[in-house]
């Protein structure tokens, strides 16, 4: 056996890429920035060749559980049982937030509805609310837009807006927040939710954390000051602490260039202290 190959497979056994090829797959909400940062780093590392696919939150968690890919993309943490399964088969995720998000919640650009409040998405989500005329809207049925069930964002959303409970069984769910805009944007009475940096040619709804609470618009300001309601970080899982082409791939997105990178297509960058804290030494 050739000493090169010897090598590629020993770095494989120790969750190392290659630098010929390292594999980024999972969140299709990140997957945007993911590519964005690929493009970036190859063109001032040409021994890199770095390939970003979607798929979902679960997808890419999956494949890093099955040692399927370097680095998995995800809009929130992992489950326990996932932890679990991920250590049974010997791998030991290490996470790290790369940037923030808010979720936005979207409506046709003609909907005269301004703002809604947390209780009135769970409500509208799980069924409670089902015509806009019940939240300050024209008396038409709400048409429910979200993700599929293995989107990270389809589970943060269950998790810190419906509190857990059961997305109502008419929720048309599609395969990325890119459908959900354009089913949104073509749909006067439609609702959807997703990452911000994919909110266009839609209505950005503001969000009220209480009744009494002015509402917020979701911003690069608001989401990083904590103010707007439905904020998150999003992450890259390894296996294990990462290494070699893994960890300078990882501390260039962190670095003030792959933050920069992040802001230009829309996503919220890490403050300077977290990104610092959390490259990899």
């Amino acid at each position: 056996m050739k000493k090169s190959l010897i090598a590629v497979m020993l770095l494989a056994s120790f969750g190392l890429a290659s630098a010929a090829n390292i594999t980024i797959k999972g969140s299709d909400t990140l997957v945007r920035l993911g590519q964005r940062w690929a493009e970036e780093y190859m063109k001032t590392h040409p021994d890199a060749v770095i390939q970003v696919s979607g798929g979902g939150t679960g997808t890419g968690i999956a494949a890093l559980i099955n040692g399927t890919t370097d680095i998995c993309e995800a809009s929130r943490d992992m489950k326990e049982k996932e932890y679990e399964d991920a250590r049974a088969k010997g791998i030991d995720p290490y996470r790290v937030a790369v940037a923030l998000d808010g979720i936005a919640v979207f409506s046709h650009e003609s909907n005269p509805v301004k703002e809604l409040t947390l209780d009135q998405l769970k409500g509208i989500y799980t069924g409670e609310i089902t015509n806009w005329k019940q939240v300050g809207g024209e008396s038409h049925a709400i048409i429910l837009y979200g993700r599929e069930n293995n989107s990270g964002t389809y589970a943060y959303f269950k998790e810190h807006v419906l509190k857990n409970e059961d997305y109502v069984e008419n929720t048309q769910t599609l395969p990325g927040t890119a459908a959900v805009v354009n089913a949104v944007s073509k749909d006067k009475f439609g609702i959807g939710y997703g990452g911000i940096a994919w909110g266009k040619g839609v209505k950005h709804l503001d969000v009220k954390k209480e009744a009494e609470s002015a509402g917020v618009a979701p911003s690069i300001e608001t989401v990083t000051n904590g103010t707007y309601p439905i904020s998150r970080e999003l992450y890259w899982f390894f296996n294990g602490q990462p290494q070699g082409d893994l960890r300078a791939l990882l501390n260039w997105t962190l670095s003030p260039e792959g933050q920069e990178i992040a802001e230009e297509v829309d996503y919220i960058p890490l403050p300077k202290e977290m990104a610092e804290k959390n490259q990899v030494k």
